[in-house]
């Protein structure tokens, strides 16, 4: 693997993976098994309130090529193939989601020392192109990120980011919805053997002229069982315990309650995966 300033979706992403990633107030099954052929299936059901979500997906993976098709509730089928190294540093990707005619789009990603890129375009006549790109090194990137629509000859989006990189912390500021939007964050190891990390990203919208705040720690209490909280300024509190039962099944919990509103019920999700 190249080691580089990574792709614009790796700016700030260690700290959104802190305080968002796996905090989720449903309820989720997932299932994962292998074939004698080695086609990975996974099943997964969701409860959303009152609604229930299901999907299957095949995953099968020869030399560098990897497809990956899904099949969900909505009757859409989705199919994913990814060419891993092409070249060296390249990884090129196709997907389209059956029955959108619109859906088809065809992607590029270029990882070098000094700089990431990558690049998509719709599979229609008037396509929207997508463009990203970071130049730098492992300790500082600057990128950008692009989106045009060739049927109105309009950017629909423009974003901006900086990434800094120390030995145990990260910093990131971003510009984001067309310059609307500051958001930076903060990401720092207390403590690689327990895992230990806290995190925060503060946002400003500078036409509503709002802030918003959110700070978030993790910890590991031993090598299978892992914490992580969070709170925002407006009151809601989340706590996320991870319980790995073997090496194939892991249980999460998470629990979110509205800290200025106390009487109000708390908001509990429940997440189980298993691969036999």
């Amino acid at each position: 693997m190249v080691k580089g300033p990574g792709l614009y979706t790796d700016i700030g992403k260690r700290a959104r993976d802190l305080l968002f990633k796996d905090y989720q107030n449903d309820h989720k099954f997932t299932i994962t098994t292998h074939t004698s052929t080695g086609v990975e299936i996974t099943s997964t059901g969701v409860r959303k309130g009152e609604l229930y979500l299901a999907d299957i997906s095949t995953k099968l993976k020869n030399k560098n090529i990897t497809s990956d098709i899904k099949v969900d509730t909505n009757s859409s089928l989705r199919t994913t193939i990814t060419v891993d190294e092409p070249a060296p540093g390249l990884k090129a990707i196709f997907s389209f989601i059956f029955p959108d005619q619109k859906s088809g789009k065809v992607e590029l990603q270029y990882l070098h020392e000094y700089a990431g890129i990558s690049t998509s375009i719709g599979l229609t006549a008037n396509p929207i192109v997508n463009f990203s790109g970071v130049v730098g090194n492992n300790l500082i990137a600057v990128g950008t990120d692009l989106s045009f629509d060739t049927a109105s000859g309009n950017f629909t989006r423009y974003n901006a980011g900086l990434n800094i990189t120390h030995a145990d912390l990260i910093a990131s500021l971003t510009l984001n919805d067309k310059g609307d939007t500051l958001n930076a964050s903060y990401y720092h190891i207390v403590s690689p053997l327990t895992n230990t990390a806290v995190g925060a990203e503060l946002s400003h919208n500078f036409s509503s002229n709002e802030n918003s705040l959110t700070i978030g720690t993790q910890h590991a209490l031993d090598p299978l069982t892992h914490l992580k909280a969070r709170v925002n300024n407006y009151g809601l509190a989340s706590a996320l315990i991870q319980h790995d039962w073997n090496p194939k099944t892991r249980f999460s919990l998470v629990g979110e309650v509205d800290t200025g509103a106390i009487g109000k019920s708390a908001k509990v999700g429940l997440a189980v995966a298993l691969k036999p």
